[in-house]
């Protein structure tokens, strides 16, 4: 298992820099400490976030479809997740994958060592033949380590909508970096969050049960254990909203009044005026003519679109020609 931590140096100067800019942000990779996982295996549990089900949904009713497009090469092939988490989705396509003889490996990537841990711990007492080979890297660096090897076919996996994670320019410039590391004939299943009724996205991150305020608040608690900062959580509100126009899903973390914030690691203290916004997470909904540019400019191949039964929701099979 190759591992790669954040350590105390890296993460403060990811903060003090996000802290530096006017509007304040901090990177969403914070969220995901022991605790913060733990959230967000919550938040996939509510009934108005959508999008683990939906996704759910197209593994179940389609695994054999998506299999089929898998293994119509002919030869074994290494299935890369980045970015697996807890692989509860994913382990309905391993165990059909097994139960159908496919010969293949699995190879998760995740930031957090913790949540890889636990995933490799549960597929070895659910699937014991399955070959697991987790990375805990940062994507752009599993995609070196990855793309070194150019003895295998590869199939990478980025699911459950985590494209959204990023800006149109930064998606377009992921996409194409993970094409780069993809050779001739290898496969890309993504999955997209498609735009639809505004008030079922809103809900989704803004939820009445106050999970989604908690894993935002969270990051806050993070920088106080891990940096020694002195954030007062009932001094800041998680305040999410949603853009239909561009289809921005937005979350930020407000001051609630003019407030002074000591972080020891740094021995720097950062001013918030009242009202002032930390900008913590986006997650951009997508519509078809996007998802095609994307594909275009990096010059892949759409293969197949595979749907849930609202149409809410499409993972796409893209293909390095």
């Amino acid at each position: 298992m190759v591992i790669l931590e954040k350590n105390i140096a890296q993460m403060a100067a990811a903060v003090m820099a996000g802290l530096a800019r006017k509007p304040k942000q901090l990177p969403s990779w914070l969220f995901y400490d022991e605790q913060g996982d733990a959230i967000f295996q919550s938040i996939m549990r509510m009934p108005e976030y959508y999008p683990t089900r939906c996704e759910y949904e197209i593994f179940q009713r389609q695994k054999e479809a998506i299999r089929q497009q898998f293994t119509v090469a002919g030869t074994p092939f290494r299935l890369v997740e980045l970015g697996a988490g807890d692989g509860l989705k994913t382990e309905l396509l391993l165990k059909h994958f097994l139960d159908q003889h496919t010969d293949f490996s699995y190879w998760p990537t995740d930031i957090s060592p913790n949540v890889l841990a636990i995933l490799q711990e549960r597929l070895e007492h659910a699937l014991p033949a399955l070959s697991v080979n987790p990375i805990a890297q940062r994507h752009e660096d599993a995609l070196r380590t990855v793309a070194a090897d150019r003895e295998h076919r590869h199939i990478f996996m980025f699911l459950g909508a985590n494209i959204g994670n990023y800006s149109l320019l930064e998606a377009q410039a992921f996409v194409n970096n993970l094409a780069g590391a993809m050779h001739a004939g290898d496969l890309l299943l993504m999955g997209f969050d498609l735009k639809k009724d505004p008030r079922v996205i809103q809900a989704a991150y803004d939820d009445p049960h106050g999970i989604t305020r908690a894993f935002n608040l969270n990051l806050l608690t993070r920088l106080n254990r891990d940096l020694g900062a002195d954030f007062d959580l009932d001094a800041f509100e998680h305040a999410p909203y949603y853009d239909p126009e561009t289809g921005a899903a937005k979350s930020y973390l407000v001051s609630l009044r003019h407030q002074d914030v000591h972080i020891e690691a740094t021995h720097q203290t950062i001013h918030f005026d009242a009202w002032e916004t930390i900008h913590t997470e986006v997650s951009l909904k997508y519509d078809l003519a996007t998802i095609e540019t994307l594909a275009r400019k990096a010059n892949l191949e759409i293969v197949r679109h595979f749907a849930d039964s609202k149409d809410y929701f499409r993972d796409v099979l893209f293909r390095k020609p």
